[in-house]
């Protein structure tokens, strides 16, 4: 991605949190998430879109879903793999919570 600097990578983890809020409870696929986001981040590429669903996973916000239809969710490819907002993940996208780490 283009100007890969910090606060280039908070907007965009932002979005990703806000585009999973309007789907809320319902997931969304990852490479579905990443086409909504390229409309806003048209450099934003797989790799570090990747990174930032992992490092969102790893904070609590982000939660991923296994589809019955997977038979091994180790081997289901990141773009095919469902993902949903947390309650935690919640109140990060509606700013009733503070996360330093994510604040642009």
């Amino acid at each position: 991605m283009a100007g890969n600097g910090a606060r280039q990578i908070k907007r965009v983890r932002n979005e990703m949190l806000v585009a999973l809020k309007m789907l809320y409870p319902a997931a969304l696929q990852g490479d579905q998430l990443l086409r909504s986001l390229l409309g806003v981040f048209p450099h934003l590429e797989w790799d570090q879109f990747r990174k930032d669903l992992a490092y969102l996973s790893e904070k609590g916000y982000v939660q991923r879903i296994v589809a019955d239809t997977e038979r091994d969710e180790r081997a289901t490819p990141w773009r095919k793999r469902w993902f949903r907002l947390t309650p935690a993940g919640v109140e990060i996208a509606d700013h009733c919570v503070v996360d330093k780490a994510l604040e642009v």
